[in-house]
């Protein structure tokens, strides 16, 4: 059983805290108690899979770094001495400027502020190839495609020797303005990570302001004659769209193979949120996921991660066969996830294995590996089904069509932060100044707005 004991910090001064996870009724909750401004209790892990054997997968692995410790975890990020895992993806946030005013932002994007500059960009890139070689990045904000020149600023990392480009966007400009997807794939873009909260304007309305879904299509729909791939990411509050995860499913399913899947992210307080719309623990969305599909995905298949922190994540990868039905992909022996009967046929003709590592410590390597090859490959080209997709063609026609992928990241603010997760982060910020700061410490700020990282 994991330790109960840990550490957090007070929601509203954001001085560390010792804290303990403690089981009630099959719930999990984080307690703590600041001398100044009292106890606090948050849910955590709601019911089943078990949540102390969901975190026996991971690994932490221990590397040098440059910063030694000084003031201690959550404070001395860049990363320090007391991290404990290696960079895997790194957000280049290129502006703070935003075309929409999201009532839910992260960055509490939208400020009229310079955008850095291609020298500081060139910059950010050199930094990471010292300190994170090989990382996957993701382009952020704000919102990256208020840029003109994002097709550059992806050429340029591509010049400084980085493989995977990921664009983080709302899509506004992807479906109204010809050409965009186009010039961002010539450029070297690898996938879009597509904000989609639901099926309905409803849910666009209370977590985005306005009636959002045709554009989202219609950023989908250029995407895919641009040749890009889509990844859907919505984000899931309980009283505002949990009950639409089934469907948004199944709109990806109906959009294979140019959606690539669906990566939930469920409602995080911290940045701007105007909206108390319900946390949604990961145990309660694979539950609901199972319910909403029928059965087609089910709690059994998915597992935590093995990189980052099991109790931040959960994912799966899945086949929709020629019947419409779902079967979900275990690793095989060699790796590529395919049913064991095709694995030989399937990694001789893709040459697409991503091998679990032998060794745990070299999980990020896999993780960043896989996400580069799941969400950044190539589209398939357009063509017809086979006559008998019981033959070895049509096994092979529905792997290079019909596989996806459902996973979720839970983020951590000042209610639910625990910094044993924390040190444990391998999805980083490049901060202003250039340093490397995890995620959830990077925008954690306190109930009354206070940042820790951002903007100071």
């Amino acid at each position: 059983m994991l330790n109960t004991v840990t550490r957090s910090v007070c929601p509203v001064c954001l001085k560390v805290l010792p804290a303990k996870r403690a089981q009630e009724d099959g719930n999990v909750y984080l307690e703590k108690t600041c001398p100044e401004h009292g106890s606090f209790r948050t849910l955590i892990w709601e019911g089943k899979p078990d949540y102390w054997r969901w975190g026996e997968r991971h690994t932490p692995t221990r590397f040098r770094t440059k910063d030694g410790v000084k003031r201690g975890c959550p404070y001395d990020c860049g990363l320090c001495g007391a991290h404990r895992q290696r960079t895997c993806c790194v957000l280049l946030e290129v502006t703070q400027r935003c075309n929409l005013g999201c009532p839910v932002c992260f960055a509490d994007a939208g400020k009229e502020c310079a955008d850095p500059s291609m020298e500081t960009i060139s910059g950010w890139y050199d930094m990471l190839r010292r300190e994170a070689p090989n990382a996957n990045i993701q382009l952020s904000g704000g919102e990256p495609t208020v840029r003109d020149d994002l097709p550059e600023i992806i050429r340029l990392g591509r010049e400084k020797g980085f493989k995977y480009f990921q664009l983080n966007t709302n899509g506004l400009r992807l479906a109204n303005e010809a050409g965009c997807a186009a010039a961002l794939k010539d450029a070297g873009l690898s996938c879009v990570f597509l904000q989609f909260d639901g099926v309905s304007d409803d849910v666009y309305i209370a977590l985005r302001g306005r009636a959002l879904l045709e554009e989202k299509k219609r950023a989908i729909e250029n995407c895919r004659a641009a040749g890009l791939g889509v990844v859907l990411v919505p984000v899931v509050a309980s009283e505002i769209n949990l009950d639409q995860v089934g469907a948004i499913v199944d709109f990806a399913l109906e959009r294979l193979p140019y959606v690539k899947g669906v990566h939930f992210q469920p409602l995080t307080y911290f940045g701007r949120c105007e909206t108390d719309g319900g946390r949604v623990t990961l145990p309660r969305l694979m539950r609901e996921l199972e319910s909403q599909t029928g059965g087609r995905l089910k709690v059994s298949d998915f597992t935590g991660g093995t990189a980052e922190n099991a109790h931040c994540s959960f994912s799966a990868n899945f086949l929709r066969e020629a019947d419409g039905s779902v079967t979900a992909l275990r690793e095989s022996a060699c790796g590529c996830g395919a049913p064991s009967e095709m694995t030989a046929h399937v990694c001789a003709a893709e040459d697409s294995c991503c091998c679990a590592p032998d060794d745990l410590n070299n999980a990020v390597d896999h993780a960043r590996s896989t996400v580069a090859k799941r969400w950044g490959g190539e589209l398939p080209a357009e063509e017809p089904p086979p006559e008998d997709m019981q033959s070895l063609d049509g096994m092979l026609y529905q792997l290079r069509h019909g596989r996806f992928s459902v996973s979720a990241m839970a983020f951590q603010d000042c209610h639910t932060l625990d910094l044993e997760r924390l040190e444990d982060c391998y999805i980083h910020i490049v901060s202003p100044e250039g340093r490397l700061v995890p995620f959830c410490a990077y925008n954690l700020t306190s109930e009354n707005g206070a940042p820790l990282y951002r903007g100071r």
